[in-house]
């Protein structure tokens, strides 16, 4: 079966997803997991410390402005993680899908010089993070404070994740099971959502000040 951009979005409707083994391995799996990751919008947790790295605006922040750049850094081989699954035919695939308005990115810079970001695929009102990239601390969180301030005001109802790393559990990523997971999917689906490219730094430090104090309240209670 020929792997095209139109049988991805009819995967990502199903809550299947395509991973490749290695970088090196050109055959393509798909991916329906029992225990699938999301992050609850309305539950997204910034940590204090980030918050305060957000508004010192380090990082000049921008969406869809290099969609292959960001995508070739989150295939790059790292101290970490020296492979990917993110394979040459993966990589043609999201670029198609962000021509066609349906992959997004968010890139942190210094300067012009690209220092992290994130990418994923929007449908309706369903949002699949794919992967994430850092060559400076905090790029990438940056990068998703700022994602998840676009899905908002987008009216979006779904982030997915795939699955749970220790990275996205500091900002609220729990696990549910499959079958959850496709109710919440069906209902996102059919949301007519918009993906905003620009935010202003009005709604960015909102946000920022409805996290602080969602966090207060929070802790009020543990109290």
């Amino acid at each position: 079966m020929e792997l095209t951009p139109d049988l991805l979005l009819r995967a990502y409707a199903v809550g299947i997803f395509p991973m490749a083994e290695s970088r090196r391995e050109d055959e393509i799996h798909w991916i329906d997991p029992e225990l699938r990751g999301i992050i609850p919008l309305a539950e997204f947790h910034v940590p204090k410390r980030l918050r305060r790295r957000v508004r010192r605006n380090e990082f000049r922040v921008t969406a869809d402005a290099a969609f292959g750049e960001v995508i070739a850094g989150c295939a790059e081989p790292t101290a970490d993680r020296p492979d990917t699954w993110i394979n040459p035919t993966i990589e043609a695939l999201y670029a198609d899908l962000a021509d066609m308005g349906f992959a997004h990115s968010i890139e942190c810079w210094l300067g012009t010089e690209l220092v992290g970001g994130l990418y994923g695929v929007a449908l309706g009102g369903a949002f699949f993070g794919e992967s994430m990239f850092t060559r400076v601390t905090d790029a990438s969180k940056v990068a998703l404070v700022h994602l998840v301030l676009r899905l908002r005001l987008g009216g979006f109802k779904l982030l997915d994740t795939q699955f749970i790393t220790p990275h996205l559990a500091q900002f609220g990523a729990v696990e549910i099971r499959r079958e959850q997971y496709r109710h919440l999917l069906a209902e996102a689906v059919p949301v007519q959502a918009q993906f905003p490219r620009q935010v202003s730094q009005a709604q960015l430090e909102r946000f920022l000040y409805t996290q602080a104090v969602r966090t207060d309240a929070v802790g009020g209670r543990r109290r």
